[in-house]
């Protein structure tokens, strides 16, 4: 894994080279006249039908690496900011010397397919990107994307930083003032990550934290933190005198206090004032806090048109490293702000510091497939000036990056050594997770929209079971090492549960701020069993047409070449077999034993076909579907109907991900079929939303050990799928069969007195004389007897807890005189309470 993401920084170390190589050969040329391929324009035509200026034709195909999008892969183009002149001189020059980068893009993609997009951000706004792809104005018509506010960018161009922001919120800054000070707040907050901390103080006669709960300290700039600090930041009015001198006291004895503690980014460390004036340069309190060393930068904000006060905010600026700006409207509130990135970035660009960073988890809705969003991490490192008349002064010239789907982490841990319950995770250095199972970053299934904090999912939120935080802190601080526990791990979207001992397998990602976990669970993984069988006899049974292999796993990397990009792991492994692509990069072990598992299970289709051939045994064709699965992700599956005669088509296809082999988990009837006692089946019937769409088939499965004793390993899991009717007639016909010398029964489910139930190991119904019951929880329908269930010991409460649960706020209604003009509302929200309470 270490090797994969070693490959990826080198591509962007190359780019870095190129680029400042560029740009040292460059002269600046202010009457540059230069036509560039820009990415909202391109491929655009006037009335008369000729292209418009800087919208040339420019060649967009399908590829299927990004998800079938029309892309070009031989050249690059440009996105420009809305609020940037798109032909402005310094642009201009920016976007022809960053043209030689094409070169290096195609060179680095030819190197490596696996990647993703490459990209130049200037420090002047514009972003080139590889491959050049269209851009789409959103539905006002413009395009608010500035790459100077990717987190990417502010991580790769700054270094960790203490942020005191200081609001002036005297009497002075009434109205627009205010609201441009707090816009300005805002925009700040938003270049500051979770590397970063602060704090914000408002001043008049006397000093105002905005949150008074944490006065005295600082707190880290994760999204929560700065989402409650803009709520607080809304509350704040201006009235007083303002004194200034008070509030850069407490800044920086807050930052000294803190700075000793050895908490926060221990790094740089910053004053933001955002005020209307100061009535003095304050250079007494400069000299006692901050001089000669100036270890604290003071960044001014002057807020409004008059300049009366502008002299005493620019010498404070000057004085201490820092800079002036001043802001006199809402729309230059953005330009302005990011400003001061450039003069943090300026000790990292004089002493040539080219250190690659790598981001959180975030989602790229550009690249969305089937199965929703897909997460990625960019690696970034920052582009310096090199020519001589600027490279004294620190001249930051952008970031160049690229991205890395997360699901290129689970490719180089192959899934068949982890066994059936088993995965891996990775968390950034701030506890983060970047990847795991148990993610959820989208709001509902089947919908795609972004949860507002699914790249700040903390690692104790998934494993909470780590109440003492031991495993959390261990990974945080990057060591190596090994833990276990007692864990709960929830099945089928949440209602099902299994109860596991995990050991837990942890060390850091040499090169970036992750660290990796493998889980493996007691009693899975720990023995394995293998077999030889020749190749011959190997592939003849795995082409087989009823036979597929986990999509997901890695058997052989087609990445790696782009010729082999379109094999399926199937045709891979047979032209690896076969000798004829030498170049493919295999999994020799994982193959062996997937081609026993088919010689092995082979005997299987002639079983089947004899059973569908048996009318007798099958008559109504209720029996839909028999299925096998092998700890190699080999899958057999066998109808018994027609395609478009199956009751439930979504089984064993990417639709149902729960009943399919994945990245990270196995399939759910070979799940649960493993945690029971070898040779029981394990049924269930699939979970849906409604009455309606209810499903009306089960499955049953039962795994297949060597041995009768635990140590035996499993190595298979096989079962069908019926119709539930069907089932429900086996059920009826078994109830009414006893041991009585007569032969009948002196109770039966056909009674009128009896109801009768079958439920499975969670407790939810499998067959009720009332159909609507089926597949819902006995409890809701028999509480009491369940409560008697539970008493005997049948059943056991078991609780979980989902800290990425997200509740749905009740629109209000807007007629506020509602209650009095329905003397009934009072008395049926009694009555609604009275009977929830009863039902829970």
């Amino acid at each position: 894994m270490e090797e994969m993401f070693h490959k990826k920084a080198e591509a962007v170390r190359r780019l870095v080279e190129a680029a400042e190589e560029a740009h040292l050969k460059h002269e600046f040329d202010a009457d540059l006249q230069y036509e560039y391929f820009n990415a909202v324009l391109i491929n655009e035509r006037d009335e008369d039908g000729n292209f418009v200026e800087l919208g040339k034709e420019f060649l967009l195909l399908p590829n299927d690496h990004f998800n079938n999008l029309p892309v070009n892969v031989t050249l690059s183009d440009v996105q420009v900011p809305t609020n940037v002149y798109n032909k402005d001189p310094e642009i201009v020059n920016g976007i022809y010397w960053s043209e030689s980068l094409n070169k290096v893009f195609v060179d680095n993609f030819d190197r490596d397919p696996s990647l993703i997009w490459q990209y130049f951000g200037s420090a002047k706004g514009f972003f080139r990107q590889y491959p050049g792809i269209k851009w789409e104005p959103d539905e006002n018509g413009v395009i608010a994307f500035d790459c100077r506010n990717r987190k990417w960018y502010i991580q790769a161009a700054t270094s960790p930083k203490d942020v005191v922001i200081l609001v002036d919120v005297s009497g002075s800054m009434k109205g627009l003032r205010l609201t441009i000070a707090k816009q300005t707040v805002s925009s700040i907050l938003d270049t500051l990550g979770d590397d970063d901390f602060f704090n914000i103080i408002a001043y008049n006669e006397e000093i105002q934290y905005v949150e008074p709960c944490l006065n005295g300290t600082l707190v880290q700039a994760d999204r929560n933190n700065k989402e409650h600090f803009r709520e607080h930041l809304d509350k704040l009015s201006a009235k007083g005198i303002g004194m200034l001198d008070i509030a850069l006291n407490e800044a920086f004895d807050l930052l000294s206090e803190f700075n000793h503690t050895g908490e926060g980014s221990i790094c740089s460390q910053a004053i933001m004032l955002i005020a209307d004036g100061a009535v003095d340069t304050y250079d007494t309190i400069f000299a006692k806090y901050n001089w000669p060393d100036r270890k604290v930068r003071i960044f001014t904000y002057l807020i409004g048109r008059e300049a009366a006060f502008a002299d005493n905010m620019k010498w404070m600026a000057c004085a201490n490293k820092g800079f002036f700006t001043q802001i006199s409207t809402l729309a230059d509130v953005q330009e302005n702000v990011m400003a001061y990135l450039h003069v943090l970035s300026r000790p990292k660009v004089i002493d040539q510091e080219h250190d690659v960073v790598w981001t959180e988890a975030y989602v790229d809705s550009t690249l969305a497939d089937d199965q929703g969003l897909v997460l990625m991490t960019t690696v970034a490192m920052p582009v310096f000036s090199k020519q001589n008349e600027t490279r004294s002064k620190g001249v930051l010239l952008g970031v160049v990056g690229t991205d890395v789907p997360v699901k290129e982490l689970l490719k180089a841990i192959p899934k068949y050594k982890l066994g059936i319950h088993g995965y891996a995770f990775a968390i950034t250095n701030n506890g983060y997770i970047l990847t795991h199972p148990e993610l959820r970053p989208l709001y509902e299934e089947g919908k795609k929209r972004r949860k507002p904090n699914y790249s700040s999912v903390d690692l104790s939120e998934v494993e909470w079971e780590d109440r003492d935080d031991v495993l959390r802190n261990a990974m945080v601080n990057r060591k190596t090492g090994k833990f276990s526990m007692e864990v709960k791990k929830t099945v089928d979207k949440g209602k099902r549960v299994l109860v596991m001992t995990n050991d837990y397998y942890y060390t850091d990602i040499k090169g970036t701020p992750f660290s990796l976990g493998v889980v493996l669970s007691r009693g899975h993984g720990k023995y394995f069993f293998r077999g030889n069988v020749t190749v011959e006899e190997g592939l003849h049974d795995l082409e087989h047409p009823d036979v597929s292999l986990a999509d997901e796993w890695t058997y052989c990397n087609t990445d790696l070449h782009p010729e082999h990009r379109h094999l399926t792991q199937l045709k891979a492994i047979k032209k690896y077999l076969t000798g004829k692509e030498p170049l493919l990069e295999c999994d020799k072990e994982l193959i062996q034993e997937v081609l026993f598992d088919a010689v092995v299970s082979a005997p299987l289709e002639a079983y089947w076909t004899s059973l569908a051939l048996n009318k007798s045994e099958n008559s109504d064709k209720d029996v839909e579907i028999a299925f096998l699965g092998t700890r190699t992700g080999l899958t057999r599956v066998n109808l018994f109907v027609g395609p478009e005669q199956l009751t439930y088509k979504d089984f064993l296809t990417s639709e149902d991900r729960e009943s399919i082999y994945n990245a990270d988990h196995f399939p759910l009837w070979y799940r649960r079929a493993a945690e029971q006692i070898p040779g029981s089946f394990v049924y269930s019937i699939p979970f849906s939303t409604g009455l309606v769409n209810r499903s009306t088939v089960v499955t049953a499965s039962t795994a297949i050990q060597l041995l009768d004793d635990r140590k035996s390993p499993v190595v298979a899991a096989v079962g069908i799928q019926m119709k539930l009717e069907f089932f429900q007639r086996k059920f009826s016909i078994a109830s009414r069969q006893c041991a009585s010398l007569d032969g009948k029964c002196s109770r039966t489910c056909d009674d009128d007195v009896l109801n009768c139930y079958l439920i499975d190991n969670n407790g939810f119904i499998l067959v009720s004389e009332d159909y609507r019951q089926t597949g819902r929880f006995f409890g809701e329908i028999e509480g009491a007897v369940m409560n008697k269930l539970l008493t005997m010991g049948s059943f056991k409460r078991i609780t979980l807890y989902d800290y990425q649960a997200m509740c749905r706020a009740n629109k209000e209604s807007s007629d506020s005189a509602h209650s009095l003009l329905d003397p009934y509302h009072a008395l049926f929200a009694a009555v609604k309470w009275i009977m929830t309470e009863l039902i829970l």
